[in-house]
Parts: structure tokens; sequence; C-alpha cells
């Protein structure tokens, strides 16, 4: 059997889409070219990979297995072509990181954007996925760093675990926010957004105020911390969230006060065990272990 990219990156972009034509717009090929090239694979693997309906194509059991693999297919031979070209062009290379999303929203974007001033000629890929698949492309050398929530799921890694604390997050006309020291009791009657998840910071806030015998409303829930900002700021309620994200200044009428007792979020800076050290990636390394190390002081300073 011999499956090749273009089937690979049809069937990827298929997933995605869920349409012949929006996948034809995302690989800039025409649509019989797709056609053709799913039929193809279906036939090299020897089973259906979407059922069809009225244009519209729906991934089968056996597809959404595949899925994983072929994006980890795609990502090493995006790597390959990276690397070919910054050794033709005989620039300094290409460095890629990953977040489950907690560090990608408010504290990689800052990083990379200071990075590109001082090395133009880096390409930096960040990718959004969930921690366990972060791990397992680290550990296959398909990724340079990861951030991700501790503990790291899988070996094969280099892990330097990050104690942060938790913050309150409201806005800024909220009558909390002139209290310096947010505690359980002042969070009484009060609309606290939750994480998706039963997340392990809600489940520490849950015992707290339950120990101080307060009554809080967990009706509104989210995804991701940087979210949960979001909805504080437009009025939602007030959230208890990870430095990096509470304390961003971003400008849009939230603040961030300490919590006590303190709740820990706990992140993984991930490498390659005994990785091959390369000095771009290295250095930017060491940037997001100096930025972190910016919120891990937050509490003294605040």
């Amino acid at each position: 059997m011999r499956v090749k990219l273009r089937q690979l990156e049809v069937f990827d972009a298929l997933l995605k889409s869920g349409s012949v034509t929006h996948a034809a717009e995302r690989l800039n090929v025409s649509q019989s070219a797709v056609s053709v090239a799913l039929s193809n694979l279906e036939s090299e693997l020897g089973f259906r990979l979407f059922y069809r309906s009225k244009g519209y194509f729906a991934p089968t059991s056996e597809a959404l297995l595949l899925k994983e693999e072929t994006e980890l297919g795609l990502l090493a031979a995006m790597r390959i072509e990276q690397r070919a070209a910054a050794i033709r062009n005989n620039t300094l290379g290409v460095v890629s990181v990953a977040s489950n999303g907690a560090a990608a929203i408010n504290l990689l974007p800052g990083i990379i954007a200071e990075f590109q001033i001082e090395h133009p000629d880096v390409q930096i890929d960040l990718l959004v996925r969930s921690s366990r698949r972060i791990a397992s492309w680290v550990a296959g050398r398909q990724i340079d760093i990861g951030l991700i929530d501790a503990p790291a799921p899988v070996e094969g890694l280099e892990i330097e675990t990050i104690e942060l604390p938790c913050v309150c997050i409201m806005r800024s006309d909220d009558p909390l926010a002139s209290t310096a020291i947010i505690t359980p009791e002042a969070l009484e009657k009060r609309t606290v957004i939750s994480i998706t998840g039963n997340h392990p910071i809600d489940q520490r806030l849950d015992g707290l105020v339950a120990e101080a015998g307060v009554s809080i409303r967990r009706n509104v829930t989210s995804s991701y911390f940087a979210i949960a900002r979001s909805l504080v700021c437009a009025g939602a309620g007030v959230a208890l969230v990870d430095v990096v994200n509470g304390a961003a200044p971003l400008d849009d009428g939230v603040v961030a006060r300490t919590f006590s007792p303190r709740i820990q979020f706990e992140l993984d800076l991930i490498r390659p065990l005994k990785h091959e050290a390369r000095a771009i990636s290295e250095e930017f390394y060491r940037r997001i272990r100096e930025r972190i190390e910016t919120f891990e002081r937050w509490s003294a300073e605040a």
C-alpha cells in the first residue's frame, strides 16, 4: 500500500471542511482533484472514509481512527519542508511550540512577537491542541517545545513543572475590585465562572467555599481561562483563573486580585528527552521561562 502526501492533505482538508468545495479551496486545487485523490486513498486503504450526503462529507468511524496519525504525518512532512527551506536559504531555522490553550492566548503571542523583532529570519509555528496530543508530538520530536497542563501524560519528555498562582478576576467597577485580597467569604452568592470538565482549580475552590460555609453560583462555564476572562468582561460573573490569563494587561476593564488561600495552577514546560539542543530553540525556551517567572512573582508584587 502506498499512501501519497496529497491524499493525506485531501483527507485532512475534508475532515476540517466537510465538503469537496471547501476542501478544494483550502488546498487551492480543483474539486475533481479532491474527488480523485479521495477515491484513490479509499482504494488504497480498502475502506470508506466519508459518508456523502448532498455535497457534505461526514467521517466514518474508520476515518476518525486515522485522524490523529494523519495530522502527525502532515506535521512531519511540514517540518521536513521547513528544515530544507532553512538549509537552502541559510536562515536560522524553525521553532515549533504548542499549547493546550492556557498559554496560547495571553502568553506565547507576546513572546513570539518580541522574538521575531530580534530574529526576523526564524519561523515560529504556534499550534493549539490537547495536552495529550502535544505531549505525544514533543516526545516524538515533531514539536520543539510544549506548554501543557500537569502532569504530562506520556514518557520521553524533559519536564519542568511550573506552579503559578491563581487570581480572582472581576470588572474594574465590581465592588470586589476595591479589595486587595479575595477570600472565599467574599464570593458569597456570587456567580463564579467555571472551567469546563470539572477542572482542578474549580474543585479546589469548591472545597474552600464549602469549608467556609459559603454559597456560590456555578451557572456559567467556559473551556478556556481566556474565554472566562471575556465572560467576566461582559459581566457574566467573576472567575478564578491562572495568573497568566488573569493578570495579562489587555485594557479590557478586567482586574486581577490575589486569592487567599493560594490555589496553584500547574503547567508543564516540556521538550524531547535527550534532545539535541539547537541554539535558536534553546533561546526561545529560555524566553518562555523568563516570562513565566514574572507571573510566578505576581502575587508578591501585586
